[in-house]
């Protein structure tokens, strides 16, 4: 029984930490309804195989609080559709093309997929949409949900990137990805909240449909 638990419960643990950027042994207990004991022991070997870090938060005079937080190797266990090979290949285009044949090629390819997005999601209310919008996101590899706001605001949330590695070496890519949901949605509006690549743990925008 023991050892069918744990790997859950880890597994638990990592989505968690992937979700809320960072939390305490305690509150991981409580959320997972798991004992603070039991707990510990699963970080403590998370952080033996390296999948998350801990840091001290002093508050007051006693003992230090410790804040745990998936590291890198840790966010890599989640799903990553693309490899070294799409780095390397945009690299080398990089090197051959000029920046903005570079600029072009990436636009156009975002602008190609805005269109099977639009063309996917139909034409149902913003609120059915966006709903089609996350679960195709998902099976693309992101961790995504949404939450409605207002009546007709919702945010969109990916607390991984499945084009991390493309985005560390070409941040433009971002940009793309947001007029890309601008394009998929042609009567609302929509807004970067939140950016991993500024050190956030998650990737947010705000959809609202267009007065």
């Amino acid at each position: 029984m023991t050892t069918t638990q744990q790997p859950s419960t880890k597994q638990d643990i990592l989505h968690h930490l992937l979700k809320q950027g960072e939390s305490t042994a305690q509150e991981l207990a409580e959320r997972l309804q798991v004992s603070p004991q039991a707990i510990r022991r699963h970080l403590k070997d998370l952080e033996t195989e390296g999948l998350i870090l801990h840091k001290a938060i002093q508050a007051g005079m006693g003992r230090p609080n410790y804040v745990y937080e998936l590291s890198r190797q840790g966010r890599s266990q989640f799903p990553d559709r693309y490899d070294e090979f799409a780095v390397s290949l945009l690299g080398t285009l990089a090197e051959t093309v000029s920046k903005d044949q570079m600029k072009s090629i990436l636009q156009k390819q975002w602008q190609r997929k805005a269109i099977e997005y639009r063309d996917r999601l139909g034409t149902g209310s913003v609120a059915e949409r966006v709903a089609k919008l996350v679960e195709l996101r998902i099976s693309e590899g992101y961790m995504a949900e949404c939450h409605p706001v207002e009546p007709d605001q919702f945010v969109l949330t990916e607390y991984n990137c499945a084009i991390a590695q493309i985005a560390e070496s070409f941040p433009s890519v971002c940009g793309h990805e947001l007029e890309m949901f601008a394009i998929a949605l042609p009567d609302c509006k929509v807004e970067r909240t939140h950016w991993q690549v500024n050190g956030e743990h998650r990737c947010g925008y705000l959809i609202q449909t267009q007065a």
